[in-house]
Order: structure tokens, then sequence, then C-alpha cells
């Protein structure tokens, strides 16, 4: 049986002076062709090659033996060659671009960007990319907690937070408590793995334990009070709407960092301001 999208070794069941035809057994009936530009030299009837199955221009079967950047159940970066009507086509590694529908892209994706795919046949049975990737990763991976990672940003959801493919492999989640920043979808993050689940998926963190990111987070503050003309505008009884909005942190962690930065001497708490000592 002839595998579209997968690699396979078959065996040279005729010569023609386009090429060669390839199948599983001489008796079998299925065969693909393989371009007489791709046949390596000294190629005879009987001889087997490794081969990777897809369609061509007209939707035939054809065999390559160049290595594409993906292949069936794989998720790959891949970038947007064109952006057209009916979706965008990428640059896969081989003649054929591969399509990527509008109705799988989770976002609009413009020309010369590297966007997160996993490959799968299409009711046509032609070989497409979705940026849905959700279900192609693993959630066997080697991590365990307080491991770094480094992943790539596939999906953000206003309940549960950012999806993340670590090592563009594994299943990983930044929960919404745990989101900082302006976080993309294609974005490539570090993050520390804060808890394994039982199904084996990752939940990350982009922040250090406690004790570790406090150090991060009080010089972070001095460093604000100080491009701000040794003053910063709040105190830590601002809304922790505000906090996060203006330092990146929680009401806790705030007020962990200035607990540290009060200890040290290094600044002053007046009634509506943090001020530099």
């Amino acid at each position: 049986m002839l595998k579209l999208g997968e690699k396979q070794t078959l065996k040279v069941v005729k010569k023609v002076d386009f090429g060669v035809y390839l199948s599983e057994d001489t008796g079998a009936e299925e065969k693909v062709l393989l371009p007489i530009k791709q046949v390596p030299e000294g190629t005879d009837i009987g001889k087997e090659i490794e081969v990777f199955i897809y369609r061509d221009s007209d939707d035939r079967l054809i065999a390559t033996t160049r290595e594409p950047k993906i292949m069936l159940g794989d998720v790959r970066l891949l970038k947007v060659k064109d952006v057209a009507r009916i979706g965008a086509f990428m640059d896969w590694g081989l003649e054929k671009d591969v399509l990527l529908p509008f109705k799988e892209q989770t976002r609009k994706v413009k020309s010369g960007e590297e966007v997160l795919c996993a490959m799968y046949i299409d009711k046509s049975s032609r070989l497409c990319v979705t940026m849905n990737v959700y279900e192609y990763l693993k959630n066997d991976s080697p991590y365990k907690k307080d491991d770094r990672v480094i992943g790539t940003v596939y999906e953000i959801s206003d309940n549960f937070g950012a999806f993340v493919a670590v090592d563009d492999i594994y299943s990983g989640l930044i929960p919404k408590k745990e989101l900082y920043g302006n976080v993309r979808i294609g974005d490539s993050v570090s993050a520390r793995v804060s808890s394994v689940k039982e199904d084996g998926r990752l939940n990350l963190s982009l922040r250090e334990k406690a004790y570790l990111q406090m150090d991060t987070d009080a010089e972070k503050i001095l460093s604000m009070i100080k491009e701000n003309g040794g003053k910063l505008p709040f105190t830590d009884k601002a809304s922790p709407e505000l906090l996060r909005e203006k330092t990146g942190m929680s009401k806790n962690e705030f007020k962990r960092a200035v607990g540290r930065l009060l200890k040290e001497g290094k600044i002053e708490i007046k009634s509506d301001s943090i001020v530099e000592k």
C-alpha cells in the first residue's frame, strides 16, 4: 500500500524514459512514478529506493527522494511563500508548495513569516497543513518540574492562557494567571515547567520560583524608579490590575520585591509613591 505523506521503501518494477515506477512488490497493482531527474544512477529493476509520497500539481501520486520539511502527523515551523484566496502556500522543501487553508489558520499569516504547522490529509485525499496543532503534539516529554524549556506559542485562549509547543513537539500551557507581557501567537518563549499533569502535558511559567524571581523583580522595580526620575507614582497598595499593567507582576510578587528593596534600604515608600533613597 502506498502511504501518502510518509517515507517508505519501494521496489523498482518498471523503467520508462521519464523515470521509474515503484511498488511494494513486483506483482502489486499500485505503482507510483519517481521522475527521471531523481532516479539514482545505475538503478535497475528490483532495486529498492526510499521515497516520500505526495501529490503533484495534477493531484497524481508522485514519489520523491527529497527530504520534506514536514511529514504526515509532524509539527514543524514552515515559511509562508504566498497568500492567496484559498489560503497560504507553505514552503516544505518540495517543488509543489503545501496549502494552509484559511479555515486552518488561527490568525492571518503573511508572506515570509514562519508558522508552526501540522500535516494532515484533507477530505479530498490531499496533503495540507493546519495551525491547529494541539492534537498532533506529544505528551511524553522528558521534562520534569522546574526544568527550563523553549517552545512556540501556537494559540492564546482568554479562558486558559497560552498554548505552547515545547521543542515544537510536546504539549504545554502557560495558564492565564502566569501570562506576563505581550505574548503573541508565533512567539518563541523560554519558560519553567511548573508542573507535569497526569496526562503528561506540561504546565509552564514565564517566571522563576518565587525566591529566585524576587531578586529579578527587585532589580526591575529599582530600574523603573531610576528611569522615572527616582520615583514610582504608585505603591504596593495599588490595584492588582495596575501593577500587572505597569510592572508585569502580580500584587504579591510586587510586594515581595518592594519588601526586598526596603530591607536593603534602597527605597522609601511615601503615601502615593515609591522613591529611591
